[in-house]
């Protein structure tokens, strides 16, 4: 199975990555978003984040497998240089390397952007999130308590950081 990975085109890859990403709104605490967005709104933010950091997608045999991208840390000009990062795998192309091989080339293009800190916010339990942010460098820097509720319970949320 040979995935090629590119820069996303919102034009072509957006409807994807709007089904990728709705089970992780609709079925599960990883998103603390409640409405998946759609393919109008997955374009929209495609093309801000592409454009201001980076956004990529995985390719297995002409269909989209993943996607990842960097987005803005938070607002204040001193914090330019740190970004947040996030990586989406069809559950049906879960393990097997996807979402580690979208962050080893996310990674350079966000460096040179200018990032010099990532950041993951893990909603908790997610094994495999965390596994996946381990392997690629990351480690745990604190866990905001209770601070969603989501799917009936209130949410914890771990961050994590790694510097690019």
């Amino acid at each position: 199975m040979l995935t090629q990975i590119r820069p996303a085109d919102p034009s072509l890859d957006a409807a994807a990555c709007a089904a990728i990403y709705a089970p992780y709104v609709a079925d599960s605490w990883v998103s603390f978003e409640i409405d998946p967005p759609d393919a109008r709104e997955m374009a929209r933010r495609m093309t801000d984040y592409g454009d201001s950091h980076s956004w990529i997608v995985a390719e297995i045999e002409g269909s989209l497998a993943g996607y990842a991208y960097g987005s803005p840390h938070r607002s204040r000009a001193a914090y330019a240089s740190s970004c947040d990062v996030a990586v989406y795998v069809d559950p049906t192309h879960a393990r097997q390397g996807i979402g580690r091989a979208l962050y080893a080339e996310l990674f350079p293009l966000l460096a040179g952007r200018g990032c010099h800190a990532a950041f993951a916010g893990i909603a908790l339990p997610n094994e495999a999130s965390v596994g996946l942010h381990e392997t690629m460098g990351f480690t745990p820097v604190g866990i905001y308590r209770e601070v969603g509720w989501k799917l009936g319970g209130w949410r914890d949320v771990g961050w994590w950081q790694r510097l690019l």
